[in-house]
C-alpha cells in the first residue's frame, strides 16, 4: 500500500532557501550523537566537495529524465515526478491546503524518509552548487552547521538543524541534501531520520532516488520554480489518524522549514495496490 499524506503549507516562498525538519523526539539523541566527532567518514563529509563549476554527475544510472525512459511503467505517476513503489514503501505527498497543489513527495522506508521536488533549471547549465550554498548559508544563519560531503549523486549537503521538542527542550535535527541536474532540471533529495546519519540505512533510500524519473514538459518555466505536481489518479482521503505531540523548530523557523516534516500527522490519501 502507499499513503499520500496532505500536508500544510503556509508559505510558498523561498522553495529553494533554508530548510528543516523534525524526527521524532525519541530519535534526536540518537541521531545527534550519530553526527558528532565520531561519526563515520562517510557521514561526516570528509570526502573534499568538488568546487562550483563541477560537470555534472553522470545519471546512466538515474535519476532520469522522462525522454530517457518508455513511460512510467511501474512507477506511480505524481506529475512531474514518476517515483517508483516496491513493497513495503509508503508514499507521502505534501498538499497545499489553501490550493490543493501538491509541492513534494516523501519516500519513506521504516526510519528513514527521502523528500525529492524537482525545479526548473536553465538549458545551458545546472544549479544545484549555487543552490547548495544558499542552503548551506540559510541554515548556518539559524544556529545550525553544515559540513560539505559528496556522495553517490556528487556534492552533499550534511546538515543540523535546532528543533525544539515538546518539553521545551532544544535539540538538533539532521538532514543530507543532494542535487542532481538533468536537462532543464534539478532534482533535489533530502535524506531523513536514519538516512540522513547512516550510510547502510540510505543506500535503500538512494537506490529510491536513482529510480525517479523527472518528466520537465516543455512549458518555459523560470528557473527554480517548482515543477508541478498532481494527486494520482484513484487516490481517495482516508481517515484522520489520531494526533501525535511534535517537536518545534528553534527560534525563528526558516522559511519552508514546514515543508519538511516527513512524520507529521495530518489528513491522509491512501492508495492500495
Amino acid at each position: 500500500m502507499s499513503l499520500f499524506k496532505r500536508k500544510r503549507r503556509s508559505d510558498e516562498a523561498e522553495l529553494l532557501g533554508d530548510e528543516g525538519a523534525e524526527l521524532d523526539p525519541a530519535e534526536l539523541e540518537e541521531h545527534d550523537a550519530a553526527v558528532g566527532a565520531d561519526a563515520p567518514d562517510a557521514v561526516r563529509g570528509d570526502v573534499d566537495t568538488p568546487a562550483s563549476g563541477t560537470p555534472v554527475v553522470d545519471r546512466t544510472g538515474g535519476p532520469y529524465d522522462a525522454e530517457e525512459v518508455d513511460g512510467p511503467g511501474e512507477r506511480l505517476d505524481v506529475g512531474a515526478l514518476w517515483l517508483p513503489l516496491i513493497e513495503g514503501l509508503e508514499v507521502q505527498l505534501q498538499v497545499e491546503e489553501a490550493t490543493g497543489q501538491v509541492t513534494g513527495a516523501f519516500l519513506v522506508q521504516g526510519e528513514s524518509a527521502v523528500q525529492v521536488q524537482a525545479f526548473a533549471a536553465p538549458r545551458t547549465e545546472g544549479i544545484w552548487n549555487e543552490i547548495a550554498d544558499e542552503i548551506a548559508a540559510g541554515i548556518t544563519e539559524q544556529g545550525g552547521t553544515v559540513d560539505p560531503g559528496y556522495g553517490r549523486f556528487g556534492r552533499e549537503l550534511l546538515a543540523r538543524v535546532p528543533a525544539q521538542h515538546p518539553d521545551g527542550t532544544v535539540g538538533f535535527q539532521p538532514l543530507r541534501f543532494a542535487g542532481v541536474d538533468g536537462p532543464r532540471w534539478l532534482l533535489r533529495a533530502v535524506f531523513h531520520g536514519q538516512a540522513a546519519v547512516d550510510p547502510d540505512a540510505a543506500g535503500p533510500l538512494e537506490d529510491l532516488v536513482s529510480q525517479v524519473v523527472v518528466v520537465r514538459g516543455r512549458e518555459p518555466m523560470g528557473p527554480r520554480e517548482l515543477l508541478p505536481l498532481r494527486l494520482p489518479e484513484g487516490a481517495q482521503d482516508g481517515p484522520l489518524p489520531e494526533d501525535d505531540p511534535e517537536d518545534e523548530v528553534a527560534g525563528d523557523a526558516p522559511p519552508g522549514y514546514e515543508d519538511l516534516q516527513p512524520f507529521e500527522r495530518g489528513p491522509e490519501i491512501t492508495e492500495r495496490r
